[in-house]
């Protein structure tokens, strides 16, 4: 016997809700909501709670950006110090990991490096101090005349009517500042010390420090890498290592090739009987050195101005042996000192100069170049390069071709003499 499935019957649908007559009197007396449209203006309620969440956001981030700015500002001449015992720890790291291997211990070698750099300065000073500081405050003492004489010339040759007084007002060279800034200079270089306890105390920080960075700088490393992840301490490791290979690399061959410099310049300079020989070789050597692209010129150009107004023949014998040393210095110095390239361009170098000097001063020039040797370095070591292009990869070869042609084109249609 076989049954069927039973058929579901139709459930019957509810009854539908027939409005009120006073449900139909309210619903008249309500208008109807427009609906949105393009050309209607539309209101958003703010909750007063978020209004107020916003408001706290906004002025707790103001305070924080002043109290950082202040702090910056307190603490800025502090973290120069530090960067400076940094580039002192990592010029010295060659020599430091060269003893430990040897089983000295890293703080004797350490100790043994800054003390040969002391007796180095002390050296220096104790055999040129005294002449350098006496140049030096002979100098300042002159640059009143040295611009009435600069002015006196351009106002002659051009026919201008410039006023000297004005110029050396404005650079506040006023007899009363110049007799202050000579007489704290002849005061010799122990006299600026006792006078000044700045400068000693600057001097012990940045040993002090430039001494723990090197001695414990493996155990500060691993102390840095014990709080992050292992992916990233790899990260961080060889970050380390290309900072400490690119910007030592540039302090050791930087210094190295200014102390050559400033010798030779401060040498021919006495020969030729330049003015105040001393403070122009050392200027020579060092602007030459860490101001890329314009040092060499800049050194080159102050000791020329000073010796045209006492030999201008001087300055023929300037020029001369600027360039030759400039080649001796590229093709024999460089090589043989410089260890570490640094693959920075130069308008990358002229810029980190300019801002190292105008966050640190005179001095912060000097680091900016290392420092934004290491950061290049870092972003080309885990950054990605991708190929050109065919319309930017021919741009060279098109250039360069458009050049052969036109100097091709300038040599066949040249006048020819009469035969």
């Amino acid at each position: 016997m076989r049954f069927l499935p039973r058929r579901r019957t139709a459930e019957p649908a509810p009854p539908v809700a027939q409005p009120s007559p006073a449900a139909e009197v309210a619903d008249a007396a309500v208008p109807p909501v427009p609906t949105a449209s393009s050309d209607q203006v539309q209101f958003v309620a703010f909750h007063p709670r978020w209004l107020r969440r916003a408001t706290v956001l906004v002025l707790l981030l103001v305070v924080a950006w002043r109290v950082a700015d202040w702090l910056f500002g307190q603490v800025s001449d502090f973290l120069f110090l530090l960067l400076l015992a940094w580039l002192i720890s990592i010029a010295l790291e060659p020599f430091v990991h060269a003893m430990a291997r040897r089983g000295m211990r890293r703080g004797a070698a350490t100790a043994i490096a800054l003390f040969a750099l002391l007796l180095l300065a002390l050296a220096f000073f104790a055999v040129l101090g005294g002449l350098l500081f006496t140049q030096v405050s002979g100098l300042i003492t002159s640059l009143p005349s040295l611009i009435n004489d600069v002015v006196t010339w351009v106002n002659d040759t051009f026919h201008t009517t410039i006023d000297p007084q004005q110029i050396t007002d404005q650079l506040n060279l006023t007899p009363e500042q110049i007799a202050s800034l000579a007489s704290n200079v002849a005061g010799g270089f122990f006299g600026i010390v006792t006078s000044i306890v700045g400068v000693a105390f600057n001097a012990l920080t940045v040993l002090v420090f430039a001494f723990y960075f090197s001695a414990d700088g493996p155990r500060l490393r691993q102390t840095i890498a014990s709080w992050l992840p292992p992916r990233q301490q790899r990260v961080f490791v060889t970050v380390w290592e290309i900072a400490v290979v690119k910007a030592g690399g540039f302090v050791i061959s930087r210094a190295g090739l200014a102390v050559l410099s400033a010798a030779f310049h401060a040498l021919f300079f006495l020969l030729i009987d330049v003015p105040y020989w001393l403070p122009m070789g050392l200027f020579a050597g060092i602007t030459s050195q860490f101001i890329p692209t314009i040092g060499t010129y800049l050194g080159i150009a102050v000791p020329a101005l000073f010796a045209a107004f006492d030999d201008p023949i001087d300055v023929v014998w300037i020029v001369l042996f600027a360039t030759v040393y400039q080649q001796v210095e590229n093709y024999i110095f460089t090589p043989r000192v410089s260890r570490a390239t640094m693959n920075i361009h130069p308008a990358i170098a002229l810029g980190s100069v300019f801002v190292g000097a105008a966050i640190f001063g005179v001095l912060g020039a000097l680091i900016g170049i290392p420092i934004a040797a290491a950061v290049i370095a870092v972003i080309e070591t885990y950054g990605r390069r991708y190929d050109l292009v065919p319309e930017l990869a021919t741009v060279h070869e098109e250039v360069a071709a458009a050049a052969s042609e036109a100097s091709a084109t300038a040599t066949t249609t040249a006048p020819t003499g009469p035969d």
